[in-house]
């Protein structure tokens, strides 16, 4: 009983916040969506792959990769594979385009959500787009780039659907993601003030300091961490927008934070996609876990040698 009204105040308050931000992510998402969801259907996506085919070379990848790419950069990793099945692609090529999309995918969407959570979107944007062709020009070395496609033939026809249809498939899909949303956001914020309340966030914090301290984040940022690794950058970004108002993170910590996530988030979901196309795990999550690592530490040595000439 004497827990009580502590419990009563974090439900309260867990439920305060966890509004405020379902709302803050459905003023980004509902009109990102709708204007991706358009760009997709015009078509203007399938007749302008060529302006990635200059880098394909870079990505030891074919010009067929250059559509699931931009998809997948401009909406999402389930639009690129869907391109990705009826490409002629080999499986070492498929490989790299998921490497690629696991680090930079959903720039738009996501870059606005790290914008209003502490990392301005254009940094956002070129830090995981910069992460991406790094990431997979190295693991190019390991690959034959010139296997043999698994699919010899093109790509199937695009079937065009009236605006109405558009629509109706978008309003329902919308639907079902904020209810998505809504449930995961309130849940988490919850948690958290429950946990705050009883004193066991440091708990739980401790257990995490291992591998946050590998991945050169500080230890108050390790339930964030982990509800980004777990749920993904937009759901974790609504989290740590409520967190960052609390000031319990500074700015380079957030930073850093965002770096970390922008890079690895989503680490079950995302993969899993994948590894339905037959790819090998171990490609699906460890290049990016160590580009995500050196990204931070890399960004630390940077504060420290421009401090240096300052001083």
């Amino acid at each position: 009983m004497t827990y009580w009204p502590l419990l009563n105040k974090a439900l309260s308050s867990g439920a305060r916040k966890g509004w405020g931000g379902f709302v803050w992510m459905i003023k980004i998402l509902v009109p990102i969506s709708f204007l991706t969801a358009v760009l997709a259907w015009s078509g203007w996506l399938e007749r302008s792959d060529f302006l990635l085919q200059p880098i394909m070379s870079w990505l030891s990848l074919p010009p067929a990769a250059a559509l699931p790419l931009l998809i997948g950069v401009l909406t999402g990793i389930y639009g690129a594979i869907a391109a990705m099945v009826v490409l002629p692609l080999s499986k070492e090529q498929m490989t790299l385009i998921a490497i690629f999309l696991l680090i930079a995918h959903n720039l738009i969407q996501e870059g606005v959500v790290q914008g209003k959570s502490g990392l301005h979107p254009a940094k956002a944007t070129i830090f995981r787009l910069s992460a991406a062709i790094l990431t997979v020009m190295i693991s190019a070395l390991f690959f034959d780039t010139s296997a043999t496609p698994l699919v010899e033939t093109g790509p199937a026809g695009i079937v065009t659907h009236s605006f109405a249809e558009l629509m109706g498939n978008w309003l329902l899909s919308m639907s079902h993601l904020s209810a998505k949303i809504f449930v995961i956001i309130m849940s988490l914020l919850i948690l958290l003030e429950v946990l705050k309340s009883l004193g066991w966030i440091d708990y739980f914090v401790r257990l995490c300091q291992p591998l946050l301290r590998t991945l050169g984040l500080s230890d108050r940022a390790g339930i964030l961490w982990m509800t980004a690794a777990v749920f993904g950058l937009a759901y974790g970004a609504a989290i740590i927008v409520e967190e960052a108002k609390e000031g319990h993170l500074d700015k380079e910590e957030l930073e850093e934070l965002h770096l970390s996530i922008g890079i690895n988030h989503a680490l079950v979901e995302d993969p899993a996609l994948f590894l339905a196309l037959g790819l090998n795990a171990f490609w699906l999550w460890i290049p990016r876990l160590i580009t995500a690592m050196l990204a931070v530490r890399l960004l630390s040595l940077w504060r420290i040698l421009s401090r240096t000439r300052q001083s």
